[in-house]
C-alpha cells in the first residue's frame, strides 16, 4: 500500500465494513485503519462478528449478521489471505452483505487479496475503473467461467468465485499493493453506487465450521 495520492479525490465517506482473518490478517486491517486515519477515505463500520451461535438456522444467522452487526455499513471490504476462505464467520459476513434485508438492505462488495496470496491478477467491474485503477493495464480478458477464476484466485472465497461469475454481480478483486488514496477512494465509491444493482448469487449454503474440505 502506498499512501501516494494522485489527485484530490471529493467523495462523500462511506459506512465500511471490513471483513478478514483475525487471527492471521489482523495487522493488515490495522493497517488499512491506519492509512484511512490518515487521509480521511472512508468510515469504519466494522464490529466483531465472532459470538453468534452457529447452531442458529442459516436464516437467523443472516438477519443479525445484517441487521445487528452490519446495519450501519453500505461497503464491505473482504481482505483475503491464505486462510480467509475457510473462515465460517467470514462466510456469514459476506453472505449478509449480499442479502438485500427488510431493515438493512444489500451491500457493495470490493475484495483486496493480501501479500500473503502472491495474487498479482485483478477484476474491474466497475465503469471507469480500467482507467482509474489500472491505467497501466493495456489489454483485459473477458472471464466468464470458475476454472480461469479459480486458477487466478486460488485462495478466494468459493462464495465471490460465485458471484465473480454472476452477470449481474458487480465485485472488483486488486492486489494490496495496488491500493494508494485515489483508488481506493474510487472503488468504494464505485462499489457504493453499483450496490443496488448487483444481483448477488446466494445459493450456497452458509458454512458451519472452519475447515480445509
Amino acid at each position: 500500500m502506498t499512501s501516494t495520492m494522485d489527485m484530490e479525490i471529493a467523495t462523500p465517506k462511506r459506512k465500511v465494513f471490513i471483513s478478514y482473518h483475525h487471527r492471521l490478517d489482523q495487522a493488515y486491517k490495522e493497517s488499512l485503519l491506519q492509512f484511512n486515519q490518515e487521509h480521511d477515505i472512508f468510515i469504519d463500520a466494522s464490529v466483531d462478528t465472532g459470538d453468534i451461535d452457529d447452531n442458529l438456522s442459516d436464516q437467523t444467522i443472516r438477519q443479525k449478521v445484517r441487521d445487528e452487526y452490519l446495519k450501519n455499513s453500505t461497503v464491505t471490504i473482504l481482505l483475503v489471505g491464505t486462510e480467509t476462505r475457510f473462515r465460517k464467520h467470514i462466510d456469514w459476513e459476506l453472505y449478509s452483505s449480499m442479502f438485500d434485508g427488510v431493515v438493512n438492505k444489500k451491500s457493495g462488495i470490493l475484495v483486496i487479496n493480501l501479500p500473503s496470496t502472491n495474487c498479482t491478477s485483478f477484476t474491474a467491474k466497475h465503469e471507469n475503473e480500467k482507467e482509474v485503477v489500472h491505467p497501466e493495464c493495456e489489454s483485459w480478458t473477458t472471464i466468464n467461467n470458475r476454472v480461469e477464476y479459480e486458477r487466478r484466485y486460488p485462495l478466494m472465497p468459493d462464495r465471490i468465485i460465485d458471484n465473480l461469475i454472476a452477470p449481474n454481480a458487480k465485485i472488483s478483486v486488486l492486489p494490496w499493493d495496488k491500493i494508494n488514496v485515489r483508488r481506493l477512494a474510487f472503488l468504494i465509491e464505485a462499489t457504493f453506487q453499483g450496490r443496488e444493482e448487483c444481483q448477488y448469487d446466494l445459493s450456497r449454503t452458509m458454512r458451519r465450521s472452519n475447515y480445509n474440505p
